[in-house]
């Protein structure tokens, strides 16, 4: 038995066949049940960490490329062992085949590498996505997508350049810095575009609104429909649809209006300047009764200023941060406290003009000379 092992055939043995042979279709056979364990350990390691992990969604995006990757790494490796017989020592267009066989089983490894770790980057994304949907911000996944194609866009370009290096011998030094140039030159072209998606990043990093938030930029107000990857678009006041540069949304000062703890209302009244002073006291005390009420957080009611034609009473009170309940007590006081202006006689200030028409007397004429 021992002498018919040792037997060489094609410049190997019989035993190095077997043990090729055996390894091979073990790994084949058993690469599903291989890659569950091992799926399910990584999987545990990395539940020490994140919590949420969903396990059959993981088994299921990373499980299946990870039985290809091993069964094509430990196959590569074990035909590797084996020594290319003589009759198979021939050259294809100047590369020999043996050169041929490493160059398909170094191509074969990285590939299915860099597909395992793109499809671990769809199963991290559907993570990120999943956090966010639990905690109710819908707003802030909608970049997930986008950096879910743009990470695997990079880690595809980079398994090309492996490839490249390690399977065509290629020098790719000049290869990355004819890119980095070309790069250049098109992020100087599309100078504006990347501003507007390098501020999308700001938006979705810092979250300065969301989607559903009632928003006011410049002379725009209005609700944040959608945040796009180069604007962002918001349905007004008027029910029109406003597309915003992103680049906009994030340098010009933004008024979050759906993150008000509360919301102020001034009101600013010009009377009479003849209006006694226990009138305008009796004015001042009712103006406070109307504002204290239970919708009202905060309130300041006082004579301001005296002009010649005017006394100003100021009146400024907080109420809480929802809109309709905002507009409903500001409603409410300015008509009480016009109620209260009629009872108490109390008219305001009129604007008056004084046109003066001054007649002057010619001058004298000069003698003449």
């Amino acid at each position: 038995m021992s002498e018919f092992l040792n037997q060489v055939y094609f410049n190997n043995s019989v035993r190095a066949y077997l043990i090729v042979g055996i390894t091979i279709l073990v790994v084949f056979l058993f690469k599903k049940y291989i890659a569950l364990y091992v799926a399910k350990g990584i999987f545990k390691l990395v539940r020490l960490r994140y919590k949420n992990i969903n396990l059959p969604t993981f088994l299921a995006l990373v499980a299946k490329p990870l039985g290809l990757f091993l069964a094509v790494l430990v196959t590569v490796g074990a035909l590797d062992k084996l020594k290319l017989p003589d009759e198979l020592d021939f050259n294809i267009y100047r590369v020999s085949f043996q050169e041929l066989l490493g160059m398909i089983g170094s191509f074969l490894v990285i590939f299915t590498f860099f597909r395992l770790i793109i499809k671990s980057i769809d199963f991290i994304m559907l993570m990120i996505q999943g956090h966010y949907l639990q905690t109710h911000e819908p707003g802030n996944h909608q970049l997930v997508f986008f950096f879910k194609d743009l990470i695997k866009v990079i880690i595809g370009i980079i398994g090309g350049l492996f490839i490249l290096k390690y399977t065509f011998k290629y020098d790719i030094k000049g290869l990355v810095t004819g890119l980095s140039i070309v790069g250049a030159a098109v992020a100087l072209a599309l100078k504006e575009s990347l501003e507007n998606l390098i501020a999308s990043f700001i938006i979705f990093f810092d979250r300065p609104f969301a989607t559903g938030d009632a928003v006011k930029l410049n002379d725009v107000s209005g609700t944040v429909e959608k945040i796009g990857l180069r604007s962002t678009r918001i349905r007004s006041d008027a029910k029109s649809y406003i597309t915003v540069p992103n680049k906009q949304m994030v340098d010009s000062v933004l008024d979050n209006q759906s993150d008000y703890t509360q919301r102020k209302a001034s009101l600013k009244l010009e009377i009479s300047s003849s209006t006694p002073a226990d009138v305008v006291e009796k004015l001042l005390t009712g103006i406070r009764e109307i504002l204290t009420k239970e919708d009202i957080i905060a309130y300041t009611a006082f004579v301001n200023n005296i002009t010649a034609n005017a006394i100003v009473i100021a009146c400024d009170y907080f109420t809480g941060p929802d809109i309709t309940t905002f507009n409903k007590v500001r409603e409410r006081s300015t008509l009480a406290i016009l109620s209260l202006m009629a009872q108490l006689n109390i008219t305001t200030a009129q604007s008056v003009s004084d046109i003066k028409i001054v007649q002057g007397s010619a001058p004298p004429p000069q003698a003449a000379i």
